[in-house]
């Protein structure tokens, strides 16, 4: 139900108990359903059903197609990034703020009260004073968990250390759906740093809705998590393992690259060793379907030349693009602008 105005209460003042009491009655009745997304944290991508992600694809398509410039009008986004980002912190900025919002926050820890030795859980008790909504990435696994404990405004996970990215995810598979016009029975090769990739995590986990045929490609140091596996077994999900990139190429529908990362390693001679060992070049694309598309979250270091680029097989640039409609439409939902 929505709030009461002026005029309502001005006018309630003069009707009996009982005639308040129907005519609330009646606004309770007439209220259109709450949204299962309402003030909801994304934390996780697990934690959203087939239904719920196909919802943020439709709502994200409409954005696309038809701007909304009010929809969040006097609304506030808390943007907190610990750790840096350039597309994930500035498409959720560009997002609320096309969307009528407005943004406050920071892209470096280093000028918060963190340096002071405040807690994660203080810093976002605080700001959740402040905002209708937080987006927010930092270096520790579970963070955005713990940031959701501290405040009851929603939480918009956009990274938490080699965890999860569930709207990185989103966009992937928006990006997904419109390159090859469907989610269902795809052939996907995820190539690279499966073990520290976050989004490949996140990613694989997701894809379990819709029955593809999955490939992974990496040495054997940083294979895909053996607990991603374990959940894809569990629901019938056919999965293979490569060390060559050539293995994959002629029968997969998405190419989906990842750097290797390096900031991640505890071992840097580890690093040094595997840095190069995915190199993707025009040459190499030979066998691939004319349909077939190529997608990184990047940044890209060396792992994707940039020769591909202007190949028909290139979409990590759209891919890109389409997270500011994912994270609109996201944005929309947890806020209760858009429904379900």
């Amino acid at each position: 139900m929505s709030p009461l105005s002026k005029e309502d209460i001005d006018r309630m003042s003069s009707l009996s108990r009982e005639d308040i009491l129907e005519e609330l009655k009646t606004k309770m009745l007439s209220a259109p359903p709450q949204s299962p997304f309402f003030g909801r944290d994304i934390i996780s991508i697990k934690e959203l059903s087939r239904e719920e992600i196909i919802t943020v694809l439709n709502h994200a398509t409409a954005l696309k197609q038809t701007p909304q410039p009010e929809l969040l009008k006097n609304k506030v986004m808390a943007s907190c990034f610990f750790e840096p980002s350039t597309r994930t912190r500035l498409s959720f900025e560009t997002a609320m703020t096309r969307l009528g919002g407005g943004v406050m926050g920071f892209a470096d820890a280093g000028v918060t009260s963190t340096k002071k030795k405040e807690t994660l859980y203080d810093s976002m008790k605080i700001i959740g004073q402040y905002a209708d909504v937080i987006a927010m990435r930092h270096p520790a696994e579970g963070a955005a968990r713990r940031a959701a404990e501290a405040t009851d405004k929603p939480i918009l996970n956009g990274g938490d250390g080699a965890n999860q990215h569930p709207t990185q995810t989103l966009l992937d598979l928006f990006t997904i759906q419109e390159c090859q016009g469907t989610l269902e029975g795809l052939n996907i090769a995820l190539i690279g740093d499966l073990k520290y990739g976050r989004t490949v995590h996140s990613l694989a986990q997701a894809l379990i809705h819709f029955n593809p045929t999955l490939s992974f490609v990496a040495p054997e140091s940083l294979q895909m998590p053996s607990y991603i596996c374990e959940d894809l077994k569990k629901h019938n999900i056919s999965y293979t393992f490569y060390e060559r990139i050539e293995e994959v190429m002629a029968q997969a529908d998405i190419i989906y690259m990842t750097r290797i990362q390096g900031e991640r390693f505890p071992d840097k001679m580890e690093y040094e060793r595997v840095k190069d060992v995915y190199v993707l070049t025009k040459d190499m694309l030979a066998p691939a379907k004319p349909t077939m598309r190529i997608m990184h979250p990047l940044p890209r270091v060396n792992e994707l030349k940039e020769e591909i680029d202007p190949t028909p097989h290139a979409y990590y640039f759209e891919q890109a693009h389409n997270g500011l409609y994912v994270r609109q439409a996201l944005l929309g939902l947890v806020l209760g602008a858009l429904h379900a």
